[in-house]
């Protein structure tokens, strides 16, 4: 008597078998050894690049694959946890995509998958949605087992594709990548932008606050270690002199080496206007690897323009705030604020510095727009400022404080030397024998045109120098240009 196989019999008539595991993987791309996913290649078919459909892995977890002999279906055995929910958007709309890998002992690893642009047109011309929901999963930690088994509790929503279709397919298949707060509103938000028992505006601006948030890869608090040689290296390079305030930078970032998080608070650069407190920030940008984004609080009097309008307004919009976070990209940046002494003159709506209040406690941010709680755990604020006194007590508290000086005459000269007059060199293609000083000359030019604070006039002295010579050598004939103290006097 022949013996009944009863999850064949399952497995043909297409009902419900699960034949994969996960496993947890925080790599940010795929590899042989642990890959999107493993197939199953009994007969040694699959080749590396191979062509086919998935099956819907909640339901039948197997991917048909077009080979010369036939479609030949091969068992889905191993998932990245962090890809369950993309390969079954993938297989419940029966989207035709192109798998490569490599064969190894266990099975057909799948590293890479694109869509092959011929089917049912559900996904953007050029795989472009695939591929960016593949780049942010990539990018996002493992969920747990319980994230899992909730997400496949989920499944049962059967979310309809809609005008909204991207979104949808979104949410659908990287809602894990959200904060929890954040994936409940993004549901809530969805059902607001497809019903058809509120108005237009009001579904218009749920899809607006949905196709904003989704366009933010929302990352962990945890940083990664930074290399002290090459942030001292780029202080040195965008810095001269400042010694104790390179100090206090790179016990910043010992202090990231050691505790892998930001610290709890930001860096508040004091000084005379032009001493260089915007390139600090840009330089402390640099040496985190993290995008930056500005506050100008001298051009803020309103503290509706950093926490947005309600929806209730036909032309409400995100504040500032939100909208920095957007156009980064990421929930991990640095906010240089420059000003900040500024931050006070609110004009009769509130006080645009209490709204800063909240932002840099690392608490959450609410935007009135995205009626959210944004978190705020991965923003490093560097705040620039020329008076502190001007500055209130809680914003204070903030900020660990750096007081910058200004340069002295002998320092503003080395810095001429060194870096202003040899990047306007540069950037106007002179060589340096085209455009010298001489010592006395370059006194002259201190006493002449370097006379208030700061560097910034060493920078357009520099300018103003070559620029003279540029013009002797392409009017006159000259060479080379000599700036002696006689010739800076005639200087205009």
């Amino acid at each position: 008597m022949p013996v009944f196989d009863f999850a064949q019999d399952e497995k043909e008539k297409g009902e419900a078998i699960k034949t994969y595991t996960t496993f947890q993987s925080d790599e940010p791309e795929a590899t042989v050894e642990k890959p999107i996913l493993v197939l199953e290649d009994v007969d040694g078919k699959l080749e590396h690049h191979i062509n086919g459909v998935f099956t819907n892995p909640l339901s039948r977890t197997s991917f048909e694959a077009e080979l010369f002999d036939g479609v030949h279906s091969s068992d889905i055995i191993k998932v990245d946890s962090r890809f369950v929910s993309l390969l079954g958007w993938l297989g419940e709309n029966r989207i035709p995509v192109r798998l490569s890998g490599h064969v190894t002992d266990e099975g057909y690893a799948v590293c890479k998958i694109r869509e092959t642009g011929i089917g049912n047109g559900k996904l953007s011309s050029e795989d472009g949605f695939l591929q960016f929901m593949l780049e942010r999963l990539f990018a996002s930690n493992a969920p747990s087992e319980e994230e899992l088994d909730d997400d496949e509790a989920e499944d049962g929503d059967d979310m309809k594709l809609t005008s909204i279709q991207s979104i949808t397919d979104f949410i659908t298949c990287a809602g894990r990548t959200f904060p929890d707060n954040i994936r409940l509103w993004a549901r809530r938000n969805l059902a607001v932008a497809k019903s058809s028992e509120v108005t237009i505006e009001e579904r218009r601006h749920a899809q607006r606050a949905l196709s904003i948030m989704t366009s933010i890869q929302w990352k962990s608090d945890y940083f990664e270690a930074i290399d002290p040689v090459e942030a001292r290296r780029i202080l040195d390079e965008e810095l001269y002199g400042l010694e104790s305030v390179k100090q206090r930078i790179m016990e910043t970032v010992i202090q990231v080496n050691r505790t892998h998080t930001l610290p709890s608070y930001g860096l508040l650069l004091c000084g005379p206007a032009g001493v260089g407190k915007s390139q600090i920030a840009y330089a402390v940008a640099r040496i985190l690897k993290l995008p930056w984004t500005t506050l100008d609080m001298s051009s803020i009097n309103d503290p509706e323009q950093l926490t947005g309008s309600s929806r209730i307004y036909s032309n409400a919009k995100p504040g500032i705030i939100m909208e920095a976070f957007a156009n980064s990209g990421t929930s991990n940046l640095v906010f240089i604020i420059n000003e900040l002494d500024k931050a006070n003159s609110g004009k009769g709506n509130g006080n645009p510095a209490d709204v800063l209040l909240t932002l840099l406690d690392n608490l959450g941010f609410t935007d009135n727009y995205m009626e959210c709680m944004i978190p705020t755990m991965g923003v490093y604020p560097i705040a620039t400022a020329n008076v502190k006194a001007d500055i209130s007590a809680p914003l204070m508290s903030r900020f660990a404080v750096i007081d910058i000086p200004d340069y002295t005459v002998e320092e503003k000269k080395e810095i001429f030397r060194r870096f202003s007059l040899p990047k306007v060199l540069k950037r106007m293609g002179m060589s340096s024998e085209e455009c010298q000083i001489t010592e006395d000359g370059l006194d002259a030019l201190m006493e002449k045109f370097v006379i208030s604070t700061g560097i910034r006039n060493v920078e357009q002295a520099a300018e103003h120098l070559a620029a003279n010579a540029l013009y002797q050598i392409e009017v006159d004939g000259v060479e080379s240009v000599t700036f002696d103290r006689k010739m800076v006097d005639k200087l205009s």
